[in-house]
């Protein structure tokens, strides 16, 4: 198939379908750590946020015009050129200064090479001064002149500018997802407003605390219908923290701040299963037990959904991981597994890291969420991947006769959501100082409202397991509009309907970022028992929207139109308007693709004519040096990419989840730096 056509339906965030990896063209050479690094450094984001940019430039072309014969361009030279004095920092200038000497409240993410005397030194040389620093989350808010601020953004020690925006992000998940718009599309099957009634999530987490404002039951939610203790501690007192929030981001009711943290799915039935202790530590086995029990329960409680925003790093393969395959027989039973993928996108320089997925986002039938950062903003096109979260592919393996590993290498996650400094419920801790949970007094930064009404208190949280929950709750809302719809299916909609970040490529954002509205508007067209449909036949009720893309916050947001397998992804609008074979619960999306002879087809029966596979890429086996942890120079995917020596994977990297224990010890994935 001609290249332009293999990429027609699948957005330009892809080449020809690979997943890619730093690579070189086909027959090049292998690129050098080193070049691609320079390569990357050329690549980078804007280091200011695009309102912050736009003040600038206001304010520059606002002085410009006020000094005759001055264009932009020589205002911004001349004051590069004389910057002012040392000596002191400057006043606060009148109402009639210049626009650049305003001073101006800004927050500054920080390099791995900042320290708070570079900060304050580069901040004094500006003008300007510290008010707080963050470290646990590498953060400061500080304040300069207004015209200093593309100089503070140079600095080797800063990483990213924003302003020290009012908080309004309370709202903000269902505003940048979605799904607040999506709430109020049409009537179907008796649902007028999808918020998630009778859809049973569980939340297999530290506990929830019962007595928070977000969580206790409240007009239109029903809060916590069944709680279950695996690790013999009160399943309704959260003293970690970590349960609490992650339930809130799903379910949260709008009883706090008029509506303002209200969830995703505020109305879906909350259950609470305790498998982690004060610690945030628990083990494989209860975390396998209380899958288990969402299993036997399903029924009673409408169990759609289950939010693991736990795990542990990946060893064995997916295919013999005991977790994995409690994961996968809930997946049989008719339960969506949403996982958090994983905190382990980078290393301690900040370098970029491969096949951090943890388990059981590595088995197929997992729906697996990476984080974005969404810069605080509803709109999406200044959304980026999350430095922190971890990339593809899965790296669990087996070894055989001659001790050669085999890694599954599949492609992972399946889409990003919103999960950087995103503000919740925050727990209380009956034998905490002041009530505080263990996360806010063993890191105070993280603490938002310090009310003493305890049920009100909120905190800050970044990483994965801020992100699955987002996805939890829009799956309760598929499933809400309707009920006959398959684990496969809501899986394939979500991906479908997500929207490619540009620069990122398919092993950091799987099929895009979250769009809930997009979703909704797919699975509110499926026939209501698609189940009962032949591989091949028309799946919908009407015709796709012709313009496959939604508009959220004043933006076209696109469809990716994509829907990822094992090694590839299937493309095309057959793919939503016709029932594919492997959309069916006895199966995983995984299915539909097999390799034979290093070549990737499209299993018969499974898919319908018009839905093409990108070809994708498969990883070559054994190819480790040393630690296991350093792709080997000379390793080659099946279709002739290369990949360049010293392309890191983050195997053997975890040590301190291994423990003496005849199980696996599980961890919450939480306190990770926001960007």
């Amino acid at each position: 198939m001609p290249k332009t056509n293999r990429i027609k339906n699948v957005s330009a965030w892809l080449l020809c379908g690979l997943l890619l990896l730093p690579s070189v063209p086909f027959g090049g050479a292998a690129q050098t750590l080193q070049e691609h690094r320079q390569k990357s450094d050329t690549q980078k984001r804007p280091k200011l946020a695009p309102d912050l940019e736009e003040t600038l430039a206001q304010a520059e072309k606002d002085e410009a015009e006020s000094k005759p014969n001055k264009t932009l361009g020589q205002v911004r030279r001349r004051k590069l050129e004389n910057p002012p004095s040392l000596s002191g920092v400057w006043s606060q200038p009148s109402q009639t200064s210049s626009p650049s000497r305003k001073m101006e409240r800004v927050i500054v993410n920080l390099s791995g090479l900042a320290t708070d005397i570079r900060l304050k030194s580069c901040l004094l040389k500006l003008g300007g001064q510290v008010h707080q620093i963050h470290p646990n989350i590498g953060v400061a808010a500080v304040e300069l002149p207004l015209g200093r601020v593309r100089e503070l953004a140079a600095e080797t020690v800063i990483d990213y500018v924003s302003p020290d925006r009012p908080i309004q992000a309370f709202g903000h998940l269902e505003k940048t997802t979605g799904a607040e718009q999506a709430r109020t599309l049409a009537t179907m099957n008796g649902v007028s407003t999808l918020d998630g009634t009778g859809v049973g999530i569980a939340i297999l987490d530290s506990g929830v605390d019962s007595n928070h404002k977000l969580i206790r039951p409240s007009d239109g939610h029903p809060g916590i219908i069944a709680s279950t203790d695996f690790i013999t501690v009160d399943a309704l007192t959260d003293r970690y923290g970590h349960g609490t929030f992650v339930a809130s981001v799903a379910v949260g009711s709008s009883a706090l701040s008029k509506g303002a943290y209200e969830g995703i799915a505020p109305s879906a039935n909350l259950i609470n299963l305790k498998v982690l202790n004060d610690e945030g530590v628990g083990l494989t086995s209860r975390l396998i037990a209380a899958l288990d029990w969402c299993i036997l329960n399903r029924t009673r409680y409408n169990i759609r959904v289950i939010n693991l925003s736990i795990g542990t790093p990946a060893k064995d393969s997916y295919r013999n991981d005991p977790l994995c395959l409690a994961a996968r027989r809930a997946h049989a039973a008719g339960i969506l597994v949403v996982a958090a993928a994983g905190n382990e996108g980078k290393d301690r320089f900040g370098n970029k890291l491969y096949g951090g997925i943890h388990s059981p986002g590595i088995d197929p039938s997992v729906l697996t969420v990476g984080a974005a950062n969404t810069f605080d903003t509803d709109r999406r096109s200044d959304d980026r991947i999350a430095t922190y979260s971890s990339r593809g592919p899965t790296r669990g393996y087996t070894a055989d006769a001659a001790g050669v590993k085999h890694y599954d290498n599949l492609i992972k996650p399946d889409v990003v959501a919103p999960g950087n400094r995103i503000i919740s419920a925050s727990s209380q801790n009956p034998d905490g100082e002041d009530n505080f949970n263990n996360l806010v007094q063993t890191y105070p930064t993280l603490a938002v409202n310090t009310s003493k009404k305890l049920e009100d208190r909120t905190m800050l949280l970044n990483g994965t397991s801020v992100a699955a929950p987002v996805v939890a709750g829009a799956a309760a809302l598929l499933f809400e509009l309707n009920a006959n719809l398959t684990p496969n299916l809501v899986k394939a909609i979500l991906m479908y309907s997500a929207q490619p970040i540009p620069g990122y490529n398919t092993l950091e954002q799987g099929a895009g970022l979250l769009n809930i509205d997009g979703a909704v508007r797919l699975a509110r067209l499926v026939r209501s028992n698609p189940t009962t449909l032949a591989n091949g036949n028309s799946m919908l009720t009407g015709a796709l929207p012709a313009s496959q893309s939604s508009f959220i916050a004043n933006e076209i947001c696109p469809w990716g139109q994509s829907v990822i397998t094992n090694y590839c992804f299937l493309y095309g609008s057959g793919l939503m308007t016709f029932w594919q074979g492997v959309y069916a619960r006895t199966l995983v999306l995984a299915d539909a693709t097999k390799v034979v002879n290093g070549a990737i087809l499209q299993v018969p029966g499974l898919t319908t004519p018009g839905v093409l596979c990108s070809g994708g890429v498969v990883f070559a086996d054994g190819g480790t040096t040393g630690d296991d942890r350093v792709v080997a120079k000379g390793v080659v995917f099946a279709d002739g990419v290369t990949i360049a020596s010293g392309v890191v994977f983050a195997d053997g990297r975890i040590t301190a989840d291994a423990t003496a224990f005849p199980d696996i010890r599980v961890k919450a994935k939480v306190v990770v730096p926001g960007d």
